[in-house]
């Protein structure tokens, strides 16, 4: 339940910040856009992993049942249990892995985004600096 209630005031947070709640009023529709986006590939992926480590801890406390009953045949039980934990841990690996991927494709186009800008506004500014000086 905690971890689920840092993830939902993160998500507030960031709503507030970035959906109109705050920060500054001057950005740029695509750059809120972005924004959005690297929210929902973040919440996606921490909501996978979060996910995976619950059912983990319900195994681990299965395990930790079964261990204390030290009835044999809960105590061969472990070994399949053990083996889905660790197979969930790899799974976890796998969505930080792919979360950080997708994350740091956001940051990138987003970086294009405003170089393109950037360089699109400079361009203009020295068209229209130039077109001053021919007009004086």
């Amino acid at each position: 339940m905690g971890d689920n209630f840092r993830l939902e005031a993160a998500a507030n947070l960031w709503n507030h910040r970035f959906n109109g709640g705050g920060g500054d009023d001057d950005k740029g529709e695509e750059e809120e856009y972005c924004d959005v986006e690297a929210w929902e590939i973040l919440s996606k992926g921490f909501k996978e992993v979060q996910t995976v480590l619950n059912h983990n801890r319900l195994l681990i406390q299965q395990v930790n049942e079964n261990h204390q009953s030290k009835i044999p045949d809960n105590l061969a039980k472990n070994v399949d249990l053990i083996k889905e934990i660790n197979g969930n841990i790899s799974k976890v690996i796998g969505l930080y892995s792919n979360l950080s991927t997708n994350f740091s494709s956001v940051v990138r186009q987003r970086q294009v985004i405003a170089s393109a800008v950037g360089k699109n506004i400079s361009e203009e500014n020295d068209s229209n600096k130039a077109l001053e000086d021919v007009e004086s």
